[in-house]
């Protein structure tokens, strides 16, 4: 099977669900998920800074982060594995503010998503997983945030049956800290 670079924008603006080019022979696959002349023919810029890898397990759920200062737009694909990606439009003045959409990203669709500036991330791990993040802007640990996974005003639909229950989640120290959204609402820029 040979695919195609294909780039179809979701209803928040500037996050984009990607199909990259992929192509099936008798040895197996080859898929190139970046190109900078195949994202500006489709009037996309994103240039790369950083680029890391997670490795996660079933039932590890990423809670939505952020940079306060410096954010990263990202280019996101699971490539082993399977999990739930969730954007949040955190962007006050845009029209779907506080809005979330929700990817069934896995290593085997190969699909990629583009997070623009201004939007939250994270994901619940479905499968044990590996994912790339292709950033265009640094990780800064001082200006790292987020809010917590479960904030009640976002009412993020999580797959939670998909991996047990809610007692199956693993949750980081860090992920058990953040704020609620209404705490993100009266931060001074945020």
């Amino acid at each position: 099977m040979n695919t195609k670079w294909e780039f179809a924008e979701t209803k928040i603006k500037g996050l984009y669900e990607i199909t990259p080019f992929s192509s099936d022979d008798i040895r197996g696959n080859f898929t190139k998920d970046y190109s900078k002349d195949a994202f500006l023919n489709n009037g996309i810029t994103h240039s790369l800074e950083e680029t890391f890898y997670t490795r996660s397990f079933k039932g590890v759920i990423r809670a939505i982060h952020f940079q306060r200062v410096h954010q990263q737009p990202k280019l996101v694909r699971c490539i082993y594995g399977h999990v739930y990606d969730v954007v949040v439009d955190l962007r006050k003045d845009s029209p779907t503010f506080k809005q979330w959409i929700g990817f069934d990203l896995t290593g085997e669709n190969s699909r990629e998503i583009l997070v623009p500036a201004g939007c939250g991330h994270g994901y619940l791990v479905l499968e044990d997983s590996v994912v790339s993040y292709k950033c265009s802007e640094k990780f800064y640990g001082e200006y790292d945030d987020g809010i917590m996974w479960n904030d009640k005003e976002i009412n993020i639909d999580w797959p939670l049956n998909e991996i047990g229950g809610i007692e199956n989640l693993i949750i980081a120290e860090k992920d058990l800290k953040l704020q609620a959204f209404i705490d993100f609402l009266g931060k001074e820029g945020g």
